[in-house]
């Protein structure tokens, strides 16, 4: 077995990567240790640098076809990982998972209809719809005194009316990294079922679990959930190849998968580029070990700034994740205004998070941590937190 080194510091400045590169047109600065983007700074697994490279060895890229490797790795990866048989009709391609929602977005509502989301949550769930002149409703999600967050089903039937459309879930929850229980993803399926709303859910994050949690997929939990839902993955988050664009869609439902492939194909969307096939074989096929110890050593960063926040940022109270790398930061103690909360994480930490606020709802007096980085890097962004805290 190979073991793995996660405690490896990459210099990425100056790859094109936007965690480090757009740090100056962001805020101002350069200086900041960033902490934001969702992507990791592990090297991405060796086997997957291999396929690539192999390929490289072949002087034209041309026109490729799609293997059916891809498919069948993605059927058995799902079977593996969350028991859940995908046929292999409910697959395809699609280029982006926020590109997707804007793609159903388009293809199921029309200008002016209306989008539910739950707020604290991923901005582009916002931001996408929006821009595509589709009005959001908001079905704000209500905070448990453990941290954790419910549904509100109340507020959702209230909210909800006929011009309402589609639904967009995120499962895993991004920012506070919760997974959805069974139970809850049911009512939400009988609910969106008996309202006619179509579910996107969002599970890039779903290979992702922590603390022996478990995701469950939407599409999995009843009959009623399969036949409304279009499920969008990617190997991206789990192997750190978000700039290799691998995503999918499974759509268990026949009449919503024609009317969706459908438009995929009219407009040339549902084609991966040349490395996309490549690089998810290979993290499918020969990915289980490198998945099994990055999350040890996720779960390892977690209890870090856990410890380190109770031993000397008391103030800071970090939401344990459930799935992902991201860990919410609650700041409410601290008594902090907006301003003065950027003005303590940015000018005084020198750090670069994501403001709480973006996320809409909930979002306030939080930021949002990447851990997905070294234990080394992690140390030195709470020192720098402790000391601007301290120098409140």
């Amino acid at each position: 077995m190979q073991n793995y080194n996660f405690d490896q510091i990459i210099d990425r400045k100056g790859s094109g990567c936007i965690k480090h590169d757009t740090l100056k047109p962001r805020w101002g600065r350069d200086d900041l240790l960033p902490l934001w983007v969702a992507d990791m700074d592990f090297a991405t697994p060796p086997f997957i640098v291999d396929a690539l490279r192999k390929r490289l060895e072949h002087p034209i890229f041309g026109y490729t076809a799609t293997p059916d490797e891809l498919w069948q790795c993605i059927i058995d990866w799902q079977q593996r990982l969350h028991q859940w048989q995908v046929q292999r009709e409910w697959l395809t391609f699609i280029p982006g998972i926020v590109k997707g929602i804007g793609f159903v977005v388009n293809v199921f509502t029309q200008p002016g209809e209306k989008v539910i989301i739950q707020p604290p949550v991923y901005h582009p769930f916002r931001l996408t719809p929006l821009a595509n002149g589709r009005e959001v409703v908001l079905n704000p999600l209500k905070r448990n005194v453990d941290g954790y967050y419910e549904m509100d089903f109340d507020n959702l039937e209230a909210v909800c009316d006929e011009q309402c459309k589609v639904f967009v879930l995120c499962n895993p929850h991004n920012p506070a990294g919760q997974t959805w229980s069974k139970a809850t993803l049911q009512r939400l399926a009988d609910f969106c079922y008996e309202h006619n709303l179509i579910v996107i859910s969002d599970e890039i994050h779903a290979d992702m679990p922590l603390f022996d949690n478990r995701h469950t997929p939407f599409a999995t939990v009843s009959d009623r959930a399969a036949d409304i839902s279009i499920t969008f993955g990617a190997p991206s988050k789990t192997f750190n190849i978000a700039g290799i664009v691998s995503s999918f869609a499974i759509v268990p439902n026949a009449q919503l998968r024609t009317k969706f492939f459908r438009w995929l194909s009219a407009n040339e969307l549902d084609a991966p580029t040349i490395f996309a096939p490549i690089a998810t074989i290979a993290a499918y096929t020969q990915g289980d070990e490198w998945r099994k110890q990055m999350l040890k050593y996720i779960e390892g960063n977690v209890l870090f700034v856990e410890e380190y926040c109770k031993k000397h940022i008391p103030g800071v109270k970090p939401l344990r994740p459930q799935a992902s790398f991201l860990v919410w930061l609650d700041f409410t103690e601290l008594k902090l205004n907006h301003a003065q909360l950027l003005d303590l994480c940015v000018d005084k930490a020198c750090l670069a998070m994501n403001d709480g606020e973006m996320f809409g709802p909930g979002g306030e007096s939080h930021m949002r941590l990447n851990v997905g980085t070294t234990r080394a890097i992690l140390q030195q962004a709470m020192e720098q937190l402790a000391v601007a805290v301290h120098n409140i």
